[in-house]
């Protein structure tokens, strides 16, 4: 495993991730979390959301090259390895209407969509650069 290669591929997938859960939740979902300030926090800094993004993405492109004999090479592999861990993430949604009061079910299904979407894409940008 290459470290500063992953690490980049990690970081440069941060960025797209971090594009892409913008364009989803701040412009396209904004208005539905608006809409319920009692189950969302709007006083939060933004800046905290691609920081968490780049380094989920990193963690993400670590475990990749670690694990990459089993995806293959290049942006299809990546975004193999990006269903399955998108599947994970999709799959930790359904515990949030769970443990949050007022948290409505069908953003469960936003929510897991628009993670296994991000993470495909991260997984094809991931691949293409870690080769």
């Amino acid at each position: 495993m290459n470290w500063s290669k992953a690490v980049t591929a990690g970081a440069a997938g941060g960025v797209v991730l971090a594009v892409y859960e913008f364009i989803m939740h701040g412009v396209i979902m904004g208005n539905t979390y608006r809409s319920m300030p009692n189950v969302f926090r709007q006083d939060t800094n933004p800046m905290w959301f691609p920081v968490v993004a780049i380094v989920m993405s990193i963690t993400a492109a670590l475990l990749f090259a670690r694990s990459r004999s089993a995806w293959g090479a290049g942006a299809k592999g990546g975004m193999t390895f990006g269903f399955f861990l998108g599947l994970v993430a999709f799959a930790s949604m359904f515990y949030t209407p769970l443990v949050q009061v007022g948290f409505p079910y069908y953003l469960t299904w936003c929510w897991g969509s628009i993670s296994l979407i991000g993470w495909v894409i991260f997984g094809a940008v991931a691949g293409s650069l870690y080769k």
